[in-house]
């Protein structure tokens, strides 16, 4: 059992920055990869970025391209979203989860443990 908690969001004017914190506890952290979804009101969940388990390979979607960049400490068992150029449509709710099997990393299917997530919300 992996317990997540994110924390880092809040409201931040267009063009802004946030950096998202998910502190892991339980199993051994660095066994595992780690993601970021975000769903926006009225939308899906859909994938942010994601980070292996010694943050060697990151992958991203689109919409993270150039504006936000994964990390992780595994010392302090926390993995990051540093996010620049904030734009409204990057308001949702944020959440971290555990990368459990396969090697799609955008699909949450292959994923478990989430944590209970974190509102970021960027006005214009």
């Amino acid at each position: 059992q992996v317990q997540l908690v994110e924390s880092g969001g809040g409201l931040v004017q267009a063009g802004g920055s946030l950096r998202l914190s998910c502190a892991a506890s339980g199993r051994t952290f660095s066994n595992y990869a780690m993601g970021w979804f975000r769903q926006a009101p009225g939308k899906e969940r859909e994938f942010v970025e994601a980070i292996t388990w010694n943050g060697g390979s990151t992958y991203y979607a689109d919409s993270a391209k150039g504006r936000f960049t994964i990390s992780r400490d595994n010392a302090k068992n926390t993995v990051y979203l540093q996010m620049n150029s904030l734009k409204p449509e990057d308001t949702a709710v944020y959440y971290c989860a555990v990368h459990r099997w396969g090697n799609k990393w955008s699909l949450e299917s292959e994923y478990d443990y989430w944590g209970q997530g974190t509102q970021v919300t960027v006005s214009s």
